[in-house]
């Protein structure tokens, strides 16, 4: 055994084709023998947060599916966790690199790409958080490099970010001409990003995001910023 409990579920995205997803069983699941998520800064509180499926990622999951996609796009997705939104692009034949810090993330998407018979993803190690890079263990992936046209993420706005980690991120990684496409819970560190991202030069556009009646409550905003 891994040292942690697992499921696996069809999981329902409005517009396309079900997924089936192995995730973690709950969020008592704990697993680091080597010490390579306490390295990274990840607590044991944080450590399951990764495998489990969240309302927001669905809500990302579907606004890719029933986006318009260029044949020659390439995505980005930071803090994919499960990484649903990059299964739904690349499904649909887009260019995507999926992207977490997590040491596990990459065996979900692994095993989630089996479970879907989809061809291989290009998944990267991305972590926009100040660290010292001595302190992180030998990676089994690289890290994210390059640019690109598109870069999304869903309940990314988790924590106060001071020092504008994440929009330097996004900075070295967006292309002059690129949008970002983020969904956020109302967390309330949406403003204090949003005004990073204009002095980026790129405009906003929200949406409110509420679930159906039949559906667990859900209330959040898609942040689509734009750049040209």
């Amino acid at each position: 055994m891994p040292g942690y409990l697992f499921k696996q579920e069809s999981i329902a995205i409005t517009g396309v084709e079900s997924l089936q997803i192995r995730s973690l069983l709950d969020r008592q699941q704990f697993a680091d023998p080597l010490g390579e998520a306490e390295a990274l800064g990840i607590s044991s509180a944080f450590w399951p947060l990764f495998g489990l499926i969240w309302p927001s990622g669905l809500h990302l999951a579907e606004a890719m599916g029933q986006r318009l996609l260029r044949e020659d796009e390439s995505i980005l997705e930071i803090g994919c966790g499960l990484g649903l939104a990059s299964l739904v692009a690349h499904r649909r034949g887009a260019l995507v690199t999926a992207s977490d810090c997590h040491p596990l993330a990459a065996a979900f998407m692994l095993e989630n790409l089996r479970l879907n018979e989809l061809p291989p993803l290009r998944y990267c190690h991305g972590n926009w958080a100040p660290f010292d890079a001595q302190a992180i263990p030998s990676q089994r992936v690289p890290r994210v490099q390059g640019r690109f046209d598109l870069i999304m993420g869903s309940d990314i706005l988790y924590e106060r970010d001071g020092e504008g980690a994440l929009p330097q991120f996004i900075a070295r990684h967006a292309l002059p001409r690129s949008e970002v496409i983020i969904i956020d819970p109302n967390r309330g560190n949406r403003s204090a990003f949003s005004k990073r991202m204009a002095l980026l030069g790129y405009r906003l556009e929200e949406t409110v995001l509420k679930s159906a009646p039949e559906a667990e409550a859900y209330s959040g905003r898609l942040l689509r910023y734009w750049r040209e």
